[in-house]
């Protein structure tokens, strides 16, 4: 629709609010430069020109349905940057875990320094609105994402260093704060398993064994854990075999726990008799978890295993249990390949009776005997229970254990340093122990041999 000339305004009407228009925005520049100070006019120019230049890179909390890795690793990484300046902060206890969660809060923001560059995060959360266009009023219509904000020039060095400087942080952290847990078949439990946090206080400064087994078993598992490339480059599953053999009380479990407390590995204690055939084997084992220890105790008593011909006869329904072949081929197998960083770990108290088939290198890559306690391994326990290192005893102990080589246990030992908090009396005791068992044992050769 046309409008008529009578309906525009005149050209002076115009040029009149034009001029009075440029008058105020003058009146109000020289009111602004005398009411408000230059150091103030010039941080808000300042700003107004970053803002032109400033990037922005939203990180969301979910991706779909699926958990955004990268949010997930900046909130544990900026939470370890909260200060007493933080206004607001959150702070969550996980079920089973020792240590606080602490992460910024909503809508509270913070600055990174990286190579000598600020970034700002901001934790923005919103309602998500309901499918009939009301927000709905519970925690899981919450959209929560990180904003990060910096300027463009550095936009490059984000995507290239920053963000996956994080990622290997978060990782670090996570690594840091992990609490080693031990689990135990659970058939009533979805995947099998059941868990507790491991409190077992057993390290390699405290397990009495000999110094240089102690220091070779330290080096394998380190040079393990830093071969991934290499066993990617040669082809073989990321896993590793260790056999602990010797006498019932000589430690076994405890270097098991020890292992788990060095490395952060969970434990999964697979007992097989409680395991009713290859199948349950099977879930049991695809059930595990990636840096996990998984122990097999006492695999020379734990289950009868089939002799390898015999598997190969026609089977029953009653055959349908635990074979040999069966644990061998998904260790080598399925096993190997559903996860990585991975040990295992067979105890038994008798390697003679053990398959030549369970012994071969790639399942039992290590064979450690724990042998009976050495005077070395006294020394530790001897720290341990009563905090000394030298004693005039000693020299008698270190005759009764290196030279008479009593066979005594670092369990019996232990027991023996138990019974008094006064070193001489403990000690004392443990001699007249170690006597009666050296003469046990000399009572014992003279009967073998006829005297």
């Amino acid at each position: 629709m046309w409008c008529s000339q009578e309906n525009l305004p005149s050209p002076k009407t115009i040029l009149s609010a034009a001029a009075s228009l440029a008058a105020s925005a003058i009146l109000f520049r020289t009111i602004a430069n005398d009411l408000i100070p230059d150091v103030v006019q010039n941080s808000f120019y300042s700003r107004l020109q970053k803002l032109s230049s400033q990037i922005t890179v939203v990180v969301e909390e979910l991706d779909g349905l699926t958990p955004n890795e990268m949010f997930e690793a900046a909130n544990l990484y900026l939470g370890t940057l909260l200060s007493t300046s933080t206004r607001r902060i959150k702070v969550n206890k996980p079920e089973k875990e020792k240590q606080l969660l602490v992460t910024i809060d909503k809508n509270q923001g913070l600055v990174d320094c990286f190579k000598g560059v600020n970034f700002k995060w901001v934790l923005v959360s919103s309602q998500k609105p309901a499918s009939n266009g009301k927000r709905e009023d519970h925690s899981q219509s919450e959209v929560r994402q990180l904003e990060l904000s910096f300027h463009k020039k550095h936009r490059d060095m984000v995507l290239s260093s920053y963000l996956p400087y994080i990622l290997n942080k978060s990782k670090e952290i996570k690594e840091e704060r992990k609490v080693v847990k031990l689990h135990t078949v659970d058939y009533n439990g979805t995947d099998y398993w059941g868990s507790i946090n491991l409190d077992h206080p057993a390290t390699f400064d405290t397990m009495a064994m000999d110094p240089e087994i102690k220091k070779a078993l330290i080096e394998d598992l380190d040079r393990f854990r830093e071969r991934k490339e290499y066993y990617r480059r040669v082809g073989k599953a990321w896993k590793r075999g260790y056999l602990l053999f010797g006498p019932p009380g000589t430690g076994k479990s405890s270097l098991v726990a020890a292992m788990a407390n060095y490395l952060k590995f969970d434990i999964f204690d697979l007992d097989l008799k409680e395991v009713q055939c290859n199948s349950d084997l099977r879930r049991l084992l695809i059930g595990t978890k990636s840096r996990s220890i998984l122990v097999i105790e006492d695999i020379d008593c734990s289950v009868e295993l089939q002799n390898r011909d015999a598997e190969n006869e026609p089977k029953t329904v009653e055959d349908d249990k635990i074979t040999l072949s069966g644990l061998l081929n998904f260790i080598d197998g399925l096993w190997s390949t559903c996860g990585e960083e991975r040990i295992i770990v067979f105890t038994t108290n008798r390697k003679d009776r053990l398959d030549p088939a369970l012994l071969r290198p790639g399942r039992m890559d290590q064979h450690i005997h724990m042998s009976y306690c050495t005077f070395s391994g006294f020394k530790t326990l001897a720290y341990n229970y009563l905090r000394i290192q030298e004693h005039p005893l000693f020299g008698d102990i270190e005759k009764l254990l290196d030279y008479y080589k009593a066979q005594a246990t670092p369990a019996e030992v232990a027991g023996e340093l138990l019974k008094s908090d006064d070193a001489q009396v403990s000690l004392q005791g443990l001699i007249t122990f170690l006597q009666s068992k050296n003469k046990m044992e000399t009572a014992w050769q003279d009967i073998t041999v006829g005297k």
